[in-house]
């Protein structure tokens, strides 16, 4: 019992130490609010004229609306559970029980592809193995990973980031980007304001109040986040264009026929269409739209899995064969004709030859036919 004990113990003081970085956003973003509502428009109010008084009023408008939708797409980030894979990929009592009396590797791996048949599975270990997670005993799906920290098989997993405390995954990735986006858009319409009374706390043109002490680390803080935001959104629009995971963009995806960094790539629009969905109206508001169920994604790959008996996009692999033999069609034999006809010389003079000699086994395939026929016949023809 002490031992479990400790180990809950431990478990719970973990949890806590996951939120410090959530707390340490949370209480940047309420100083921040403070700072700027309260002190930087409040002086505005106060000491200002009557236009910078209606000016503060439109700064505090668009920065309530970026502020919202800020804060929802943070919140939905922290608080949407990451999706798991289905209970298709997990082992069946029978299936495990196999697997467990099986000793040699291989025996393994053919236990699995086995199951892995009948799954939209098409990506592999880089030994070319099924991809099987030992601790929630299932196959996991194309893009799915395992995740230390949260101890689960996250689908499309992208990373783990302590500063949401959550997996970002399939079920959340676009309300981490639009998490991102704002943020920044959030830290950079904050400078923009700040920037004139940022320039005369040093020109001493602000009266001598706490305020101005606010609106200087307010000015730092918000240009400092600015320039980490923008490379960190920066980088994830192009992982978005590309179609792919942090984890993809480490070390890419391994199919049947090797690596293949673009393999689930579809072209920019229909990427980013992939997390944000079909209808525009969605697109900046933190609700999930994004397409597919998480465990199968369509891929550009020209030589498919054979193994599967439907391929991700739809087609099978007779269509294939058939597309493969139409590619080489059988030439009739009049243009194959007409193509050597108009060659050089010595192909028609071969051809000539070639013709003559079946011209020579016509004529003596006919004498053997007027013997079989008539012998008395054949001596009056000759």
């Amino acid at each position: 019992m002490a031992p479990s004990g400790s180990r809950s113990i431990k478990k719970g003081c973990q949890r806590v130490l996951y939120w410090i970085p959530v707390l340490f956003i949370a209480l940047i973003v309420a100083w921040s609010y403070y700072a700027y509502v309260l002190q930087l428009c409040g002086v505005h109010t106060i000491f200002g004229l009557v236009y910078v008084s209606l000016l503060a009023v439109v700064y505090l408008l668009v920065y309530h609306v970026i502020f919202i939708m800020f804060v929802w797409a943070y919140w939905q980030t922290i608080f949407t559970k990451p999706m798991n894979p289905l209970k298709e990929f997990h082992l069946s009592y029978s299936d495990k029980e196999l697997l467990e009396r099986e000793d040699r590797g291989e025996s393994q791996q053919e236990i699995l592809r086995r199951i892995a048949k009948d799954l939209p599975i098409y990506t592999r270990t880089n030994s070319g193995a099924i991809r099987f997670c030992d601790r929630c005993q299932l196959l996991k799906p194309d893009r799915c990973h395992h995740c230390s920290v949260c101890d689960k098989c996250i689908l499309k997993m992208d990373h783990h980031c302590p500063w949401v405390n959550n997996c970002v995954g399939f079920s959340n990735y676009k309300y981490f980007m639009l998490f991102l986006a704002y943020s920044l858009l959030y830290c950079l319409f904050i400078t923009a304001t700040d920037l004139r009374f940022f320039i005369k706390f040093w020109t001493n043109g602000l009266p001598d109040t706490q305020a101005k002490f606010h609106i200087l680390f307010l000015f730092f803080s918000a240009s400092m986040f600015s320039v980490s935001l923008a490379s960190l959104f920066t980088y994830h629009c192009w992982l978005v264009c590309k179609n792919r995971s942090t984890l993809e963009a480490v070390r890419s995806p391994v199919f049947r026929h090797g690596t293949d960094k673009n393999g689930f790539s579809l072209g920019v629009s229909k990427n980013f269409r992939q997390v944000f969905g079909d209808e525009v109206k969605y697109w900046p508001i933190p609700v999930f739209s994004s397409l597919g169920d998480g465990c199968s994604f369509p891929t550009c790959l020209v030589n498919l899995d054979p193994e599967q008996p439907v391929s991700p996009t739809g087609s099978n692999p007779a269509n294939k064969s058939a597309a493969e033999v139409r590619q080489f069609p059988s030439k009739p034999l009049r243009d194959s004709q007409s193509r050597l006809l108009t060659s050089t010389p010595s192909w028609t003079e071969s051809d000539s030859a070639a013709d003559k000699d079946k011209k020579g086994q016509i004529t003596f395939h006919s004498f053997q036919l007027l013997i079989s026929k008539d012998y008395h016949k054949l001596k009056i023809i000759i």
